[in-house]
């Protein structure tokens, strides 16, 4: 008899997992994705990515608001009965009453190496931190947040170059590859969970727009962490003339001047370790992103003035 599967799941991230586990034959019996949310003006309503790629599919698609205090969607995933439930970037805390209805529990992929990061921005917290490598944990769900024990880790190198938005993809590509190995050993009794050291545990909360600023008394290297960190929400800035300016892509250069000084008229910025930070892409508030060849032509910003307190 074919094993039932239910999938929890958001935003893009997950939508290459959910496909690559219906296109391997797994029996889904249920998606649930957070409810359709209204755009900034009303006028449209707008789905999750996981909704959309479940309407595609065929797939019923459940969307409430919260599982807390929830009869009727305990209900029915008791009636379903699912063998498993693959649970990935869904945004919802899952109660306890649900976690005791699958039989083989709910499974939830986790963009970082547990127990480092666990929480709700592990990706950009990783990068921000300018940690060497990062990865896909693979763990059982438990009541306390992203302490399961995990059956598998699969890990990749990061670079001063990363940003979240590339890192993203190619970690949920991985996730799509590897959670067949991991759901056909899982059905099998062959997985092995592993209880993790959580005097280890380090916590990467949700991102806060406030975080985006950018102090130029910081090390560039960190400056250029929370670049890629933040790309591409809510992304780094730094305030000029009362406008704010987001830095979409920057580099690392040798040449050296006062902190925040804008020190050649193409932005390279003056920054608290003797180096500074070249702006390639920028974003000045209510504008179109810009490559800096074309931004420096009708900037106001040139070459001797301080983005500090400006």
């Amino acid at each position: 008899m074919q094993k039932k599967i239910v999938f929890m799941g958001t935003p893009e991230f997950s939508v290459p997992i959910l496909k690559s586990i219906y296109e391997n034959s797994f029996s889904i019996e249920a998606v649930y994705t957070q409810p359709p949310q209204k755009s900034q003006r009303g006028q449209k309503v707008n789905k999750s990515p996981i909704n959309d790629l479940a309407d595609k599919l065929g797939i019923k698609c459940r969307t409430p608001a919260s599982l807390k205090n929830n009869k009727e969607e305990l209900e029915f995933l008791k009636k379903v009965d699912p063998d498993i439930v693959i649970v990935v970037a869904y945004g919802q805390i899952i109660p306890k009453e649900f976690l005791n209805i699958c039989k083989l529990g709910f499974i939830n992929i986790h963009g970082s190496i547990l127990p480092k990061w666990r929480g709700a921005a592990p990706i950009q917290r990783s990068i921000m931190n300018l940690d060497n490598e990062t990865g896909i944990s693979i763990m059982k769900i438990e009541e306390q947040l992203d302490s399961g024990p995990v059956c598998a880790v699969y890990k990749i190198n990061l670079n001063p170059n990363n940003n979240a938005d590339e890192i993203s993809k190619k970690l949920s590509l991985l996730a799509s590859e590897k959670i067949i190995i991991e759901i056909n050993n899982i059905l099998d009794g062959k997985a092995k969970f592993i209880e993790q050291k959580h005097e280890l545990a380090t916590y990467a909360p949700k991102i806060n727009k406030s975080e985006g600023l950018i102090n130029w008394n910081d090390d560039a290297k960190k400056i250029l962490g929370k670049v890629n960190g933040l790309f591409p929400i809510p992304g780094a800035f730094f305030i000029y003339k009362n406008e704010r300016y987001k830095v979409l892509k920057a580099e690392i250069v040798k040449n050296q001047g006062n902190i925040g000084e804008v020190l050649t008229n193409d932005l390279e910025v003056g920054c608290g370790d003797s180096q500074s930070l070249k702006i390639l892409e920028i974003q000045r508030q209510g504008k179109r992103p810009q490559k800096i060849e074309e931004f420096i032509l009708g900037s106001q910003i040139k070459k001797g003035a301080s983005l500090i307190n400006a």
